[in-house]
């Protein structure tokens, strides 16, 4: 699985408001599965895959959401409800018991409600809340994937600068190398990152150190812009 990302562009206001109708409306999903298995213990993935039919019938907005991003929402569900069953089969101490979303972010699209134009520059949603088409914005290597890979999903996050798609493709890893039959031991250290045994060392990145160095600098650089901006307002 590789996700490659673009940024969603030159939409109107009335388009960005449709995804955010999008997103609640995924967040209502999940929500309404966590409420049944709360009130039907016992339920399976199967029951809440058979639950958003029913909330489809029964609101209709929860109707405009395609029927595979409310699979999805089902999904995320019942993988949180997983992962308590799986601690406290193990006996782990914390068990975290599923909570209600109360800020969820994105919206999750399977193979259904979205077409990709040909070249890759632009997506349009097809779904009932009629988002319409925006561009998209990445560099060339993520349109490259994206055209060129099976898409599994498509993932709509809202974030502070902006929304954004995500692409989950179907791309299956592999590293060629070639092997010579040696065998090193490595020593890993605080002096170096590591060390071989013949002798031969790494030292450490120390991000954080350069992190430090750059920021003493703009901090030198913001005091000595208000002693200029404090002696100019003095005159």
């Amino acid at each position: 699985m590789l996700v490659r990302e673009a940024k969603l562009l030159n939409g109107t206001a009335e388009q960005y408001q449709a995804l955010d109708e999008a997103i609640r409306t995924a967040q209502f999903v999940q929500n309404k599965c966590l409420r049944y298995w709360m009130d039907n213990r016992g339920a399976t993935k199967a029951v809440l895959y058979s639950l958003c039919k029913d909330l489809a019938k029964e609101f209709p907005f929860a109707r405009q959401l395609n029927s595979a991003a409310r699979q999805a929402s089902a999904e995320r569900a019942w993988s949180a409800l997983s992962n308590f069953y799986r601690r406290c089969k193990n006996k782990e101490p914390r068990k975290g018991y599923p909570q209600f979303k109360k800020n969820c972010r994105s919206v999750e699209y399977k193979l259904s409600g979205w077409k990709l134009s040909p070249d890759g520059m632009s997506i349009t949603f097809t779904d009932g809340f009629n988002a319409g088409t925006f561009a998209l914005y990445c560099n060339g290597e993520a349109r490259h994937h994206i055209l060129n890979s099976k898409i599994n999903r498509v993932r709509v996050i809202r974030r502070a600068n902006g929304y954004y798609a995500q692409f989950c493709l179907d791309v299956e890893r592999k590293e060629q190398g070639e092997y010579t039959g040696n065998v090193i031991g490595i020593d890993l250290g605080w002096k170096a990152f590591y060390t071989d045994q013949n002798g031969n060392s790494v030292e450490c990145p120390k991000f954080l150190r350069r992190s430090e160095r750059r920021l003493k600098q703009h901090q030198r650089r913001l005091s000595q812009y208000r002693e200029e901006y404090t002696t100019s307002l003095a005159l």
